[in-house]
């Protein structure tokens, strides 16, 4: 078993500049969605510090005589451990950061994290803010992230909450991100992994303009990662493309199939 990826990220049709970032790491087995905000060109550093953080982190805990810089969790696996350690990580780079900056002052970004094991033949997620995963198996699309969003926050507060209620609350805001605050809450799910499965991780520039049921055909038109990104970035631009937007698909499958080459964006090597 093995994890075959691709990305994409588009500018979008309403935006002047792209504050998504992505990285395929296949040498981890580690793939990344940020989405940053805080002004002009200041998401576009946090969500890069973010994913480049990241693999940073996987690089160097490749050794394993390293000081990892939050303690070990002994509940959990190692792989939990690491990509929870990482997203920690690229929290507290992005605080001291703005700290330092007065340009990037309140700078921040959501991030979705995924790390596939093929040892164990699981997926281990991590997010932080409104940026999902998604697992699609065979026919069906479930998303398995929670968006950390005022609307989800009221609704887990007040699960009886009437359309018109819900209606008078403000959209599109966010209750966490990183960059926020030096401590940040990161919510995890793992995930058991079959031959066939489809997993994608995506900016709400992505889910926001396209409904679950036209994602999970989408995400699964064809065998080609590559097209099936753009495709799903094609048509939430055709639906308006209102934000920046960015999809990466995740294919299980075989580990005796032929090689596949993901898509990288600039300066990111695998």
């Amino acid at each position: 078993m093995r994890a075959v990826a691709a990305g994409l990220t588009d500018v979008g049709l309403q935006r002047e500049h792209n504050e998504d970032s992505f990285v395929v790491a296949d040498q981890h087995d580690l793939f990344v969605v940020a989405d940053g905000m805080g002004g002009h060109k200041a998401g576009d550093v946090a969500s890069k510090m973010a994913t480049e953080t990241m693999v940073d982190f996987f690089d160097t805990v490749a050794s394993e005589d390293v000081t990892w810089p939050f303690s070990f969790d002994p509940s959990l696996s190692e792989e939990e451990n690491r990509l929870l350690t990482g997203v920690r990580l690229a929290n507290r780079q992005i605080v001291e950061f703005g700290n330092q900056s007065v340009e990037h002052q309140g700078m921040g970004t959501t991030i979705v994290a995924a790390l596939f094991s093929p040892a164990r033949r699981r997926l281990y997620v991590c997010h932080v803010g409104d940026s999902r995963a998604y697992r699609i198996r065979g026919d069906k699309i479930e998303q398995i992230t929670r968006d950390h969003s005022l609307v989800n926050d009221y609704l887990s507060a007040m699960p009886d909450m009437t359309e018109e209620q819900m209606s008078e609350l403000p959209k599109n805001v966010i209750t966490r991100a990183l960059g926020m605050q030096e401590q940040v809450a990161v919510d995890s799910g793992v995930f058991d992994a079959e031959i066939g499965d489809v997993y994608l991780i995506c900016s709400d520039g992505l889910s926001g303009m396209i409904d679950d049921e036209e994602l999970r055909t989408l995400s699964t038109a064809s065998k080609d990662l590559d097209a099936d990104c753009r495709r799903l970035i094609n048509v939430a631009n055709a639906h308006g493309g209102e934000d920046n937007v960015t999809a990466l698909l995740i294919r299980i499958e075989e580990s005796n199939q032929e090689g596949y080459r993901a898509t990288l964006p600039d300066g990111v090597t695998s």
